[in-house]
């Protein structure tokens, strides 16, 4: 058996907001793989299916985002699970919109949920790290967090959503590599570009006319040097003979 926890706030208000994308993940899970409904336990909403033949446990802990180790903890306790067995899928400022990352272990990053996990779990279990980006000022960091996802997104975050759920088999198997590249060519031309250390998009490259773009790359005429041609040139630029 295995669990997989996508992280959160409960409540309506924060449903959109960045924090809550491994929300978001479990419920693509739910909806794509026919689960059975969520119920109550162990401080969470749980509910059970099979993904590749593997029997599965989704949680979504209602903790809080800081406690979440403590709803984890005791599911897996109940079921007698190791750290092995978890799969966790949350929100993570130091990758781009758009990116996803699978690593076992590491340090939290300071993730008060993956703090809370790795203090009641032990911290070698498997993390679907979701790139939210960076807003580049650390004093914005917490309004970036706790506030909803713009419009604009939605282009990315609805084909990654929707390929975390179609290809989750592949990490239940283990294919962490291949999982991560599923994803990855389903966000690619809707992720948008970024500048490099934070998670603003980039400034879109100004384009220039078909006509300015031929007379740039087209090469230079050779200038005659005999004939009318040639005088008159001579003439207007005032060349001497």
């Amino acid at each position: 058996m295995l669990l997989i926890a996508g992280l959160g706030n409960p409540g309506q208000q924060y449903e959109g907001h960045r924090h809550n994308v491994g929300f978001m993940a479990a419920d693509a899970i739910f909806r794509r793989h026919s689960f059975a409904p969520w119920s109550k336990k162990f401080s969470a909403l749980v509910s059970e299916g099979r993904l590749g033949g593997e029997k599965v446990l989704l949680i979504k802990p209602q903790t809080f985002m800081n406690l979440s180790g403590q709803a984890v903890g005791e599911a897996m306790r109940f079921y007698k699970l190791s750290p092995a067995d978890l799969i966790v899928l949350y929100d993570e400022l130091d990758l781009a919109p758009g990116k996803l990352r699978v690593k076992t272990g590491g340090g939290s990053g300071g993730h008060n949920g993956i703090k809370s996990l790795d203090a009641h779990c032990g911290p070698n279990y498997r993390r679907v790290r979701i790139g939210i980006g960076h807003p580049g000022d650390k004093a914005r960091v917490h309004g970036h967090v706790l506030g909803d996802f713009a419009k604009a997104d939605q282009t990315w975050l609805d084909p990654m959503l929707g390929a975390i759920a179609d290809n989750i088999g592949m990490l239940v198997s283990g294919d962490d590599s291949g999982f991560m590249n599923r994803v990855s060519l389903a966000t690619k031309a809707s992720a948008p570009e970024t500048r490099a250390g934070s998670g603003k998009e980039a400034p879109a490259k100004k384009k220039q006319s078909h006509i300015r773009q031929a007379r740039s790359s087209a090469p230079a005429a050779p200038l005659p040097e005999s004939g009318p041609m040639a005088a008159m040139l001579k003439k207007l630029f005032g060349q001497k003979e």
